[in-house]
């Protein structure tokens, strides 16, 4: 489908699909087919990389003879990646998503190909940092194909097949990426995935050129420059904020302080008006993403180290105490996309994010030997249920809420929020947590301890309580 005139092609995809909408239209019916399991796919190898990685990492620093520059493997493809979400945004909007998702893409598989093949540590972070600017790209823009691409009616089911596609990557990512390194040796961790991206792009691109290139009528012909340099200042500022939070030393104070002058005014430039005082409507779905997520991902990455050093688990069983967790998010984000709870996802979304604060509330009983070490399990379980209500339906929301001209910049930000919300959150986790003695646990793994639970409780008791304060978010999410 093509026009002279951009506008008039903006103007024709946005309306497409509602003018075929059909009352027995899925988003596997033929017209959709195609670009579902291609977009699909895409989310389903970046999720897989994403659960694959930690488990090479640790013997890529070590060979690579890296291990001090372990931390910014991470940090650096969480730095770029902010970047990357804002110029997508940018992107989308003025210019339509398939360059983005393009260049997204490339520069992922470019990426691990940087890192597969790198011969000295700071090339293994140059390619993590790349590849975090792919991933950047390609998630928001994939937001914005969806807004244009499906109507408002299907966009809760595919919204839940993106959550679904992470289920099958968290169970078998670690495993299979354990047996490739031990086996094959870490590089094929990395230069193994780009060959899969062929499928997915052939099958996805014609279709995301067909429903959703060009601008959308409305949107400014040039970039945002302002919103580029504060995109430069979010991912610097965050970067500098993570090494301060790694390294507590009183010289680790002049990087987070300028790191945190450089992110304040940036997340306030970058996200809605109104978003950290929770004005109704689009503002406090922004927020709320990033309240959810920051609280349960960071209480998260301490589940199995609190399993190990206080309950004696060995890692792969404290592994398999978060595996129903997939399961039960992606049932979350299905439950969410059911077209008759529609007009009860406000209640939805609190809901979720009650079992969300309980499930981290109740996350350090197991520090009671009397406890039984299941009821964490089952508590998670219920929290990652919660999740998926909350992430799917914050996501449905925001499109519902953005102007087309804008769907690509409100999606950026509700990315943003959540990615900078995860660093913020791990950073005081992190440091309440060395604070209270938890840096001085065994770093061998098998080693148990009986001390220091207090460390534990500090980094679990706060994120439950910013959670809850969550719950009241959830009342703000519509404009009346």
């Amino acid at each position: 489908m093509t026009s002279p005139d951009p506008r008039d092609t903006a103007v024709a995809h946005d309306a497409e699909p509602a003018d075929k909408d059909a009352s027995a239209d899925t988003v596997l019916s033929r017209s959709y087919r195609a670009l579902s399991i291609g977009i699909v796919s895409v989310v389903l190898l970046i999720a897989f990389e994403a659960t694959a990685v930690g488990t090479a990492m640790p013997v890529a620093a070590r060979e690579l003879d890296g291990v001090s520059l372990y931390a910014f493997a991470f940090s650096g493809f969480f730095t770029t990646s902010l970047f990357g979400m804002v110029l997508a945004g940018q992107w989308a909007d003025r210019r339509g998503p398939v360059g983005a998702v393009s260049a997204g893409i490339a520069a992922f598989a470019a990426g691990l190909l940087l890192a597969g093949t790198a011969t000295a540590m700071w090339l293994f972070v140059l390619g993590r940092a790349v590849q975090g600017l792919g991933g950047g790209l390609v998630i928001v823009a994939l937001y914005v194909v969806i807004g244009r691409a499906y109507p408002e009616r299907l966009r809760p089911a595919i919204v839940a097949a993106f959550a679904a596609s992470w289920v099958v990557p968290s169970i078998v990512g670690p495993l299979a990426s354990g047996a490739v390194t031990e086996h094959l040796g870490w590089r094929w961790v990395f230069v193994g995935i780009p060959v899969l991206v062929v499928f997915p792009l052939a099958l996805a691109l014609p279709q995301i050129k067909r429903r959703a290139s060009g601008p959308v009528a409305g949107a400014a012909p040039s970039f945002d420059r302002r919103r580029i340099r504060l995109a430069l200042g979010i991912s610097l500022g965050a970067g500098l904020l993570q090494y301060a939070a790694q390294d507590l030393r009183p010289l680790s104070l002049l990087p987070g302080a300028v790191g945190a002058a450089l992110l304040v005014p940036a997340v306030l430039g970058l996200l809605p008006r109104g978003t950290y005082r929770a004005a109704r409507g689009l503002p406090s779905v922004v927020l709320l993403r990033g309240v959810a997520s920051g609280s349960f991902i960071a209480a998260e990455s301490f589940v199995p180290l609190m399993l190990v050093t206080q309950r004696g688990l060995s890692p792969t069983l404290a592994g398999f105490s978060l595996a129903a967790g997939g399961g039960t998010w992606a049932a979350g984000s299905w439950l969410q996309s059911r077209p008759r709870l529609e007009p009860y996802r406000e209640r939805l979304t609190t809901f979720g994010m009650v079992l969300v604060a309980a499930a981290i509330a109740a996350a350090p009983s197991v520090l009671i030997d009397s406890v039984p070490v299941w009821t964490l399990a089952v508590a998670w379980s219920f929290g990652c249920f919660g999740m998926g209500l909350v992430i799917s339906s914050a996501s449905v929301l925001l499109l519902k809420l953005s102007a087309p001209e804008e769907a690509g910049t409100n999606s950026a930000s509700l990315q943003i929020s959540d990615a900078l919300s995860n660093v913020v959150m791990l950073s005081v986790g992190g440091a309440a947590f060395a604070a209270l003695g938890g840096g001085a646990l065994s770093h061998t793994a098998t080693e148990t301890s009986g001390s220091h639970p207090a460390a534990f409780a500090a980094v679990f008791l706060p994120m439950a309580a910013v959670a809850l304060a969550g719950v009241w978010v959830t009342r703000r999410l519509h404009t009346r």
